[in-house]
Formats: structure tokens, C-alpha cells, sequence
């Protein structure tokens, strides 16, 4: 794994309380995912002396880091990790998993998981389809798409195929 340093550009993300809860599930999801540092507040905070400060972590290949900061910090769906997925049933699993008690599925594959940050659970194929030479296909299937919210592959392969 590449240090911190050595990757280029690291996703950050700031949590109020819950960076590792969240970092947790995310691990759990993922292969090739783990923890490579924590650190936790100290007698300088005594009110969160113990709690997560920061970590570094990697997801599937992919580095990210998180902060516990408090309340001031809020997610936005204007940023979103894109997630391609390889069929059906790891579309419902993840979606379902990051969702869990109090995320919510939004339209076109989009979801807020139960930490407040923003996911798009995609077929890795959409984006081929999208960039591919059949422009009637992709209006077919993009169509399609706007009336989902968890995206539904055969759904989309026969509005693609005019099925």
C-alpha cells in the first residue's frame, strides 16, 4: 500500500461522531480494504479523550482518510463515491448494507448511507453503454434510469436492447 504521501490526491472525510463507525461498515463491504493508522483524542480533549480523531484507511485499493470533528461538519450529496458493481446482487447487497436503519436509496442508483455521505451503486457497464456508439440505446436505457432508484440491471439492459 502506497503511503499517504505518495498518493497524489486522498479522499478526506469528516464525520461529527461517527468516522469509526462508518469506516467500519465500509471495510467490512469491500475487498482489499483495511485500516493502515488511527489515532484517538488525548487529555487535550478531555470531552473526547478516547474517542477516534483520525485514520487512514484503504477501500478496495483506494485510500481514504476520516476525522471525528464535531457537529459543524455535514456531508453534501454534490460529492459522491461512485462504485462500480460487477451484477445485480452486489448492487442490492451494498446498497442495502450502506443504507442500513437510517440511510436512504435515492433515484438513479444514488443513496445516503446512514452516515449522511452519498454513494452512486452503478453497473459497471452503464458508464461503457453511456460512452458507447449506440446514442438510441443509451437515451432508451437513460430514460429507464430516471425512473429508478435502486438501479435494476435488466431493467436497463432491455430498454437498451428496445426489449
Amino acid at each position: 500500500m502506497k503511503n499517504t504521501a505518495e498518493q497524489k490526491i486522498t479522499t478526506f472525510l469528516t464525520f461529527n461522531d461517527k468516522a469509526e463507525e462508518a469506516m467500519d461498515l465500509y471495510i467490512s463491504l469491500f475487498k482489499d480494504s483495511k485500516v493502515s493508522h488511527k489515532s484517538y483524542y488525548g487529555d487535550e480533549y478531555p470531552e473526547l479523550k478516547g474517542k477516534l480523531m483520525t485514520a487512514t484507511i484503504e477501500l478496495a485499493g483506494q485510500r481514504f482518510m476520516v476525522l471525528n470533528a464535531g457537529p459543524s461538519f455535514s456531508f453534501s450529496q454534490g460529492f459522491s463515491l461512485f462504485v462500480n458493481c460487477k451484477d445485480q446482487d452486489e448492487i442490492d447487497e451494498l446498497s442495502a448494507k450502506l443504507i442500513g436503519e437510517n440511510g436512504e436509496q435515492l433515484p438513479c442508483g444514488w443513496l445516503q448511507d446512514q452516515f449522511g455521505v452519498s454513494w452512486q451503486i452503478v453497473p459497471s457497464n452503464l458508464i461503457n453503454k453511456m460512452q458507447g456508439e449506440d446514442r438510441e440505446g443509451f437515451k432508451r436505457m437513460f430514460a429507464a434510469l430516471m425512473k429508478m432508484k435502486k438501479i435494476d440491471m435488466a431493467t436497463l439492459q432491455a430498454a437498451y436492447d428496445n426489449a
